[in-house]
């Protein structure tokens, strides 16, 4: 997910980065180390200008990126021309309408551009011209045994002149692929400390619930209504009467309860 660093989380991952601990920290900037550690805390209300600039300057980033007016730690007035971006471009990039921080990740990624030059051969086709000569004379040559020889076409030769022409949409694709593929798993690495990356556990924590959900005494119904609950986080039991009362009405409209199927309406004589 493309969620927004606090305060502190920013603070932190820069204190991190440098393998710092809070006190060579305070140290070196000449904050206390009490007001570090309340810096880099999710409910700090009283950070001041001052700590501010000195963490900025310290850690070389500015002011606006720790307090998340932009995502950038050092350029936040980049020229649009010297990014090289169409108008196109530029309008995807603000929509916001997917994740900004991967497609970082993916740019400043050590392969990357390994991967945009294999993909800018591929498009432009710079060794298109030699895949066809390759393959135009591997044809040929098969051409002429199977004419001169009567080859079989399951011959060894036949069939390794055959199958030495290159596709050259498959092959590119392949090596692209593999590629991206490589590129992306290190990234999927690098996200699994994330806050946000799930290990499984979340899913297997949600299926036990779930069963729990099923196997509680009541009626078919009321198992339904615990399983829905649960699957959002609400706990069945918690709930008041009169919000049990509401939630049974508002299931009524849904699929999974039909009216005149719960306990409480049972022995109701049908019109």
């Amino acid at each position: 997910m493309n969620i927004k660093l606090t305060l502190g989380e920013r603070l932190k991952d820069l204190r991190v980065e440098r393998n710092l601990k809070l006190e060579m920290l305070a140290e070196q900037t000449g904050l206390s180390k009490s007001a570090l550690s309340k810096y880099e805390s999710d409910d700090v209300t009283d950070l001041s200008i001052y700590a501010v600039t000195t963490l900025a300057e310290f850690y070389g980033v500015t002011t606006d990126y720790l307090l998340g007016v932009t995502e950038n730690k050092k350029r936040p007035d980049a020229v649009l021309s010297d990014l090289h971006l169409s108008d196109g471009a530029v309008d995807v990039l603000r929509n916001g309408k997917f994740n900004h921080r991967l497609l970082c990740e993916l740019i400043v990624h050590e392969n990357f551009q390994r991967f945009m030059t294999d993909l800018e051969i591929y498009v432009d086709g710079y060794v298109s011209a030699n895949i066809q000569n390759l393959n135009a004379g591997l044809e040929a040559t098969r051409q002429m045994l199977k004419k001169k020889y009567a080859a079989d076409e399951n011959d060894l030769y036949m069939s390794t002149l055959k199958l030495g022409q290159i596709d050259e949409d498959e092959y590119f694709g392949r090596v692209l692929y593999d590629e991206l593929v490589a590129i992306l798993k290190n990234i999927k690495t690098e996200h699994r400390k994330d806050k946000t990356t799930s290990d499984g556990s979340m899913i297997d924590n949600l299926m036990k619930e779930l069963e729990d959900a099923q196997k509680h005494e009541g009626s078919a119904d009321e198992k339904k209504i615990r399983t829905a609950l649960k699957a959002i986080g609400i706990n069945y039991d918690k709930l008041t009467e009169d919000e049990r009362k509401l939630i049974k009405k508002i299931l009524y409209k849904t699929a999974m309860l039909k009216p005149g199927t719960l306990a409480g309406n049972r022995g109701k004589h049908r019109r």
